[in-house]
């Protein structure tokens, strides 16, 4: 359920006061790449259960920290850690929050995530930037009365993320050393992983990995007109005629020879940014 007015001022007004320069850039940090937050000064670090209104995040993998802080001397505002349909949460909780970070005066979401591979080029441990994405959520934070002062009630979509930070993180990916992957991210419900059968209809779909996030936060910081970049931690290879079990645990491990590459490359971006 969407917050009212006040209860939504509430939540702002007990970030704000954290921040002595408003943050410009917002972070995600999803499974097993909450690392990112050690590469920063840390000014403040906030359970989510403190923050008035927020629930309880209880994914695994998922620390549930608002981080105020800078990098680079950029100011931002990092989630570590996220809320997710399959928790129980409706799409106007797991976006509130995208709306907090704009009110605060984000002008860019950077988010990532863990996510199974479904492209065959890809390996566990590579980092995707996402190109676009297929909401197979069946869900959208935008349904219901639209308020006009964030944006328009039937928001472009043909270019979600932004194509200038997604060659500019090649560039600065090729100067690490590392390859980056490029492709399109399906969001499932979950909590289950797929089956055989679904990952082979992803994969027919055009989806190059598959993950449980992302997308409503995505779709709620294009509305608000922030430009968007993500990036997708590969983890488990879900090629269906080899396929294995998977555990949460196994993609948290997973996730992590992709972390250093995560957090050398938006460290490297945020040098260059705004």
């Amino acid at each position: 359920m969407a917050l009212s007015a006040d209860q939504f001022k509430q939540a702002c007004d007990f970030l704000e006061q954290y921040y002595s320069v408003p943050p410009r850039m917002g972070i995600i940090l999803g499974t097993g790449l909450g690392g990112f937050v050690d590469d920063m000064e840390v000014h403040h670090r906030i359970p989510f259960r403190q923050i008035p209104h927020f629930p309880e995040c209880s994914a695994t993998g998922h620390v549930g920290h608002w981080i105020c802080g800078s990098l680079h001397g950029k100011s931002l505002a990092v989630m570590q850690g996220r809320f997710h349909l399959y928790e129980g949460h409706s799409p106007a909780t797991i976006t509130l929050p995208i709306r907090i970070m704009k009110a605060l005066g984000v002008k860019h979401l950077v988010a990532s995530n863990a996510s199974g591979g479904l492209n065959p080029a890809f390996d566990s441990g590579d980092l995707m930037v996402m190109e676009d994405h297929i909401n197979l959520h069946f869900r959208n934070p935008l349904i219901g009365p639209n308020d006009d002062s964030v944006g328009p009630r039937f928001p472009d979509m043909s270019a979600p993320y932004d194509a200038n930070w997604i060659q500019q993180s090649h560039r600065i990916a090729n100067q690490l050393g590392f390859p980056l992957r490029q492709g399109v991210y399906a969001a499932l419900l979950g909590p289950n992983y797929e089956t055989r059968a679904e990952y082979r209809m992803l994969r027919r779909l055009g989806a190059d990995v598959v993950g449980m996030s992302t997308v409503p936060e995505v779709i709620a910081a294009r509305h608000a007109g922030m430009t968007v970049t993500a990036f997708s931690a590969v983890t488990n290879l879900c090629r269906p005629d080899t396929l294995g079990t998977t555990s949460g645990e196994e993609v948290i491990a997973a996730a992590k020879p992709a972390e250093p590459k995560l957090r050398a490359l938006v460290g490297e971006l945020l040098k260059n940014s705004y």
